[in-house]
């Protein structure tokens, strides 16, 4: 079972048993993870799962597509260039160990 680390606005990190094939946001909502909301659900059309992943893991995670790129342009907290949406990265195992860190405020 692969393994996602969410490093929190203080800093600590919280490491949780992530499922193959649910998103890292649906990941952090199931087990509470404060400071990932997921408003929309999942559907790209909120910005309240922006997270930072960790430079390391950016070519398994991929760019964000058009719509996510568009949404990460109107996120609370600024953008940088690992700025992703934590509902568009599907948990596989070759994400396993991935860590991401939370903003530090999303709406």
């Amino acid at each position: 079972m692969p393994k996602v680390t969410f490093v929190t606005v203080g800093g600590t990190p919280r490491t949780i048993d992530a499922t193959v094939g649910d998103s890292v946001m649906v990941t952090a909502v199931r087990n509470g993870v404060r400071g990932i909301v997921g408003e929309c659900g999942g559907n790209s059309s909120c910005a309240t799962c922006h997270v930072y992943v960790d430079e390391d893991f950016l070519p398994l995670v991929g760019p964000a597509n058009d719509l996510e790129d568009d949404m990460l342009d109107l996120a609370v907290s600024d953008r940088r260039p690992t700025s992703r949406l934590s509902c568009q990265i599907t948990v596989t195992e070759a994400l396993d160990g991935l860590t991401v860190e939370l903003p530090d405020e999303q709406p």
